[in-house]
């Protein structure tokens, strides 16, 4: 299937022409009619698989189609991250580089200039709104955000959304905005938490789903057993003399990925971190000289994880094992993107085995554990892990650790995690 057997509006596709676009991925090619017809949307699928443009093209067809009869903003798209907010507007703006429909990125962090000009284009109605939802709601307490006659609501990445605590905010949100509009939620994974949303929000969804919780398959998966004093060499070796032009090292902390780039700077390694103690003209410029391969390591935190738009990305190391199994899908969905291979690494400690078995059951597979290199001496052992699980079960008792592990997955949290 290509592109123009969707009959998209002309200067749309001049604009997907102009970007290279030729035929659309597995979501595009199902949601796009869907969409076009008028249907509220549950889209399933994984990061890295095109669901950006499976609802950004739709929706400007329709606008170029049928928004010359509505005034005032008629789109309004809520991204859990600012990096996601700018990648999704960033998109929108090549694609629409020839359609003339105005957009604005909202997303907080800056100036009281930024908000006075945010604030600017929210009263004269932008064609589409991309909007975090903590700034979003700022503008709305304001009272001169008018949303009346908006036709789209896009919900994207909304898992991690309720995952951020973000659900009273949506909730808020809801209230200013039309019932009679078309509503598109996107997640990577499903959750009850995002089944219960859906069924009080949505009119008659059609639903996709492709390849829930699992990476993509051009992933190339590897693991290995490491004491903490370990990593940093670890990381040197697996780097070293190898054409790796893009990097990119996950952390659990802020403080994990400030000590991290500090580690490989003394290593007189190019690397940059990007976490939320970063002014937000920072972070961009963080992003920008990775994306230009001007740096070659980028350190970040799960919080941004989501928002990295980079089709080249060699090998994503994740430096610890990340405390939610579905984090992992996302951690990895950074590299072999676009149908190209990459590489995923994760170091495991010996606190965290029962962890990274949980990600195993998640995905169905076995990973494969690497022998550490002769030089940085002996980990630990699988069976000094499994030793230590056993004996941390018997101590504190298994179900109490699994009613634990169920509760994080049923119930979305209430307060935004810090990055």
């Amino acid at each position: 299937m290509k592109f123009t057997d969707f009959n998209l509006a002309t200067p749309l596709m001049e604009g997907i022409n102009a970007m290279g676009y030729e035929s659309p991925s597995p979501i595009q090619e199902q949601a796009i009619p869907l969409i076009i017809e008028g249907h509220d949307l549950i889209g399933c699928a994984q990061t890295g698989t095109g669901k950006t443009a499976a609802f950004l093209l739709p929706i400007m067809h329709r606008i170029l189609k049928e928004g010359s009869s509505h005034t005032g903003t008629k789109a309004l798209i809520i991204a859990p991250t600012r990096e996601l907010a700018i990648q999704i507007d960033q998109q929108l703006e090549g694609f629409g580089y020839f359609a003339g429909i105005s957009s604005l990125a909202v997303y907080g962090g800056g100036s009281g200039i930024l908000f006075e000009q945010e604030k600017k284009a929210l009263q004269s109605g932008a064609d589409i709104i991309v909007a975090t939802p903590g700034r979003l709601l700022s503008h709305l307490s304001l009272g001169y955000v008018d949303f009346s006659n908006l036709l789209f609501l896009v919900l994207d990445e909304a898992d991690r959304m309720l995952d951020m605590g973000f659900l009273p905010d949506i909730t808020r949100i809801l209230s200013h905005i039309p019932k009679t509009g078309q509503i598109l939620l996107f997640s990577a994974t499903m959750p009850d938490a995002i089944r219960s949303l859906s069924k009080q929000i949505l009119k008659q969804p059609r639903q996709i789903n492709l390849a829930v919780s699992t990476p993509a398959r051009h992933v190339l998966q590897a693991a290995y057993l490491v004491y903490d004093q370990q990593k940093i060499e670890l990381i040197q070796h697996l780097i070293t003399n190898r054409d790796l032009p893009l990097i990119l090292i996950f952390a659990g902390t802020k403080n994990s990925v400030k000590d991290i780039e500090k580690a490989l700077r003394k290593l007189r390694l190019n690397v940059e971190a990007i976490h939320s103690d970063l002014e937000q003209e920072q972070r961009i410029k963080v992003m920008n000289n990775f994306k230009n391969r001007q740096i070659q390591l980028l350190v970040a935190t799960d919080i941004v994880s989501r928002g990295i738009d980079v089709d080249d990305i060699s090998l994503v190391i994740n430096y610890n094992v990340p405390g939610d199994a579905e984090d992992y899908i996302h951690r990895v969905g950074r590299t072999a993107r676009a149908e190209k291979t990459g590489l995923a690494i994760t170091f495991i400690n010996e606190k965290e085995w029962t962890t990274f078995k949980r990600i195993e059951e998640l995905i169905q597979s076995e990973i494969r554990k690497m022998p550490l290199p002769e030089s940085l001496g002996q980990g630990p052992s699988i069976e000094e892990l499994e030793a230590k699980t056993k004996r941390r079960n018997k101590r504190f008792g298994k179900s109490k650790g699994a009613a634990r592990t169920a509760g994080r997955h049923q119930k979305p949290r209430t307060r935004p995690r810090k990055g």
